[in-house]
């Protein structure tokens, strides 16, 4: 089933923010901003960089992506683990869209737009990424899901 994305109204502020940024810049201005962003993925903590990734590699995306979640006191935190410089365009993507969500509840990921990744994305001529980008979104949303049920 497709989702819709929600009217911008209805969109996290956090959510908002990033793609109203994004959507007013020009390509290279996009460009530029994706490489800072590659630069300033969080790293995994050591006690998550020790579990089996099996369980958090994300098989759809091209780039070995290993993703890594944790709900405390109502709000997300996610962790990707990429190799930013094989993969600046996956790393920049991850930081940017998880300093949209963490720190946030479940809600705020689950309220991303079907769009986001075309709408981030548009104009730079990467959309055979955007395949591995949308199942990093669908993770980050069933990570978000299962949090919210586990919480209830």
């Amino acid at each position: 089933m497709m989702e819709r994305a929600a009217p911008a109204q209805e969109l996290p502020p956090a959510i908002q923010h990033v793609l109203s940024r994004f959507q007013s810049m020009g390509r290279e201005e996009k460009m530029q901003a994706l490489v800072s962003y590659a630069k300033r993925l969080e790293p995994i903590p050591e006690r998550l960089a020790a579990l089996d990734r099996t369980a958090h590699t994300v098989p759809e995306c091209q780039t070995r992506v290993d993703l890594f979640s944790e709900l405390k006191d109502g709000r997300m935190h996610f962790w990707a683990d990429v190799n930013a410089r094989q993969s600046p365009t996956v790393a920049a993507f991850l930081s940017i869209t998880l300093s949209a969500v963490n720190g946030q509840p479940p809600s705020t990921t689950l309220a991303i737009p079907a769009d986001f990744v075309s709408a981030m994305m548009s104009g730079l001529g990467l959309s055979a990424r955007e395949v591995g980008l949308n199942a990093l979104v669908a993770r980050l949303k069933r990570e978000a899901r299962a949090a919210l049920d586990s919480s209830v």
